[in-house]
C-alpha cells in the first residue's frame, strides 16, 4: 500500500514539475535564440526550441530525493554521475554539435558508475541458449554494450513529434509492471517518474503553437534510464520471476520485444549506411519513422502512434508466449519477424540526394496550399 501511495505522489509531482517548468525552457531558448533550425533531413519546417530534456533532469533529480531508502544497493547514488554527465553532453550536443567520438567517450564513463555497483551484475543467463554461469569481465564487455545500444538506439528514433515519447511511455509502463511484480520497487519508481515527465512533455512535443523538442539532452538521459531499467531486469535473481508472467529463460528475448523499435531501426539504418559505403553515423532520412512519412504520406501523429501501438503489441505477445514456449522457438519467431519487417522496410532504402528533392517539392506544395488557404479565407472574411 505504501509503494502505491509513493508512486502516485511521485508520479504528479513528476508529471508537475515537467508540465509546469517546460514552458519556462521554451520562453528562455526563444529568448536566447537557441532554436532548432530545419535543414534538409529535418521533419520540421520551422525554427522550434529544443532542450526539453533539461526539464527530465531536474525532475529525476529531484525525484530520487522522495524514494531514497527503497534502493538496497545505492543505486541511486551510482545513476546520478551518469545522469549529470550525459545532462551536459547532450545540452552541448544541442547548442554545439559533437563528434559521435566524443558522444561515445562520454557515454562510456557514465555507464562506467552503473556497471560499478554489484546490483546490476548479470551472473547468468538461466539457461537461455543452454547459458548459465557468466564470467565477471564477460558480463562488463555485454552489459557496456548493451547500454551504449540502448542509448544510441533510442537517440537515434527521435526524429518526428511524439515517437520518442510514445515508445518510451510504452517501455516505462512495461517496465513498471515487471519490477512492481518482481518487487523492485525502486525501479519501478523510476519508471514511473521518466513515464510521468515523457507524459508532460509530449503534450508539448505535438503542439502546435508551444512545441519542444527534447533534444540530445533528453534522449540521451531517457536512453540512459532505459539500460540501466534493462540490465536490472536481466540482473534479476531467479526467485524475483516468480511473479512474472514468462518463463525465467526467456528474460533476453523479453528485453529484446521491449527494445524492438529502437534496436530494429538502428540495425536498419546502420546496415544501409554500411552497405552504401557511408559511416554508421552518417546523417540520412532511412529511419522507418521517415519511410512511414515520406513514402506511405502518414503524418508524425500517424507515423508515432503506429509504431508506438506495434512496440506494445508485439511486447504483449511475446510476454505471451515466453510463458509457455522454449526459447530456441522464441529465437526463431524473433528471427522471423526481423527478417520479414527488414524485406518490407529495406525496399526503401532511397538515395538522399533524391529525397531531399522530394522533400522540398512537398514542402513547395504545402507552402503553396497554405498560401492558398490564407487567401480564401480573406476573401471570406471580406464577403
Amino acid at each position: 500500500m505504501y509503494f502505491l501511495e509513493t508512486a502516485i505522489l511521485v508520479f504528479i509531482g513528476s508529471f508537475l514539475l515537467t508540465y509546469l517548468t517546460i514552458p519556462k525552457i521554451i520562453w528562455v531558448v526563444e529568448k536566447k535564440r537557441l532554436m532548432d533550425d530545419p535543414n534538409s533531413r529535418s521533419s520540421h519546417l520551422s525554427r522550434t526550441p529544443t532542450m526539453g530534456g533539461v526539464a527530465f533532469f531536474y525532475t529525476i533529480l529531484l525525484a530520487f530525493f522522495f524514494i531514497k531508502g527503497r534502493d538496497v544497493f545505492d543505486e541511486a547514488i551510482y545513476i546520478i554521475p551518469g545522469l549529470v554527465i550525459l545532462f551536459f553532453v547532450g545540452m552541448k550536443d544541442d547548442l554545439v554539435i559533437l563528434s559521435p567520438g566524443a558522444k561515445l567517450v562520454t557515454q562510456i564513463l557514465a555507464i562506467s558508475f552503473v556497471l560499478a555497483n554489484e546490483s546490476f551484475t548479470i551472473e547468468s543467463l538461466n539457461g537461455f541458449l543452454n547459458i548459465y554461469e557468466i564470467p565477471y569481465f564477460l558480463y562488463l564487455a555485454i552489459a557496456g554494450f548493451l547500454m551504449l545500444t540502448i542509448i544510441n538506439s533510442y537517440n537515434l528514433i527521435d526524429g518526428i513529434d511524439g515517437l520518442a515519447s510514445i515508445v518510451g511511455i510504452v517501455i516505462m509502463i512495461i517496465y513498471t509492471t515487471i519490477f512492481y511484480l518482481s518487487d523492485e520497487y525502486f525501479f519501478a519508481l523510476i519508471a514511473i517518474i521518466m513515464n510521468a515527465c515523457l507524459m508532460a512533455f509530449f503534450g508539448f512535443n505535438i503542439s502546435s503553437d508551444k512545441k519542444i523538442f527534447m533534444g540530445d539532452t533528453g534522449s540521451l538521459i531517457v536512453g540512459f534510464i532505459i539500460s540501466i531499467l534493462t540490465l536490472k531486469f536481466l540482473a534479476l535473481k531467479p526467485e524475483s520471476y516468480e511473479g512474472l508472467p514468462f518463463l525465467l529463460e526467456n528474460a533476453p528475448l523479453i528485453a529484446i520485444s521491449i527494445l524492438i523499435v529502437p534496436l530494429f531501426d538502428t540495425a536498419r539504418v546502420f546496415t544501409i549506411r554500411i552497405a552504401n559505403k557511408k559511416g554508421p553515423f552518417s546523417p540520412d532520412r532511412n529511419h522507418v519513422h521517415h519511410v512511414l512519412i515520406d513514402f506511405w504520406g502518414l503524418s508524425h501523429k500517424q507515423a508515432s502512434f503506429i509504431i508506438g501501438c506495434f512496440n506494445l503489441i508485439f511486447v504483449v505477445l511475446f510476454i505471451i508466449l515466453g510463458s509457455k514456449a522454449k526459447n530456441l522457438g522464441m529465437v526463431i519467431m524473433l528471427v522471423s519477424v526481423v527478417i520479414f519487417l527488414g524485406y518490407i522496410f529495406f525496399r526503401y532504402n532511397y538515395n538522399f540526394t533524391t529525397l531531399k528533392q522530394k522533400i522540398l517539392l512537398r514542402r513547395k506544395i504545402d507552402a503553396l496550399k497554405g498560401k492558398s488557404d490564407s487567401t480564401s479565407k480573406k476573401k471570406k472574411k471580406k464577403h
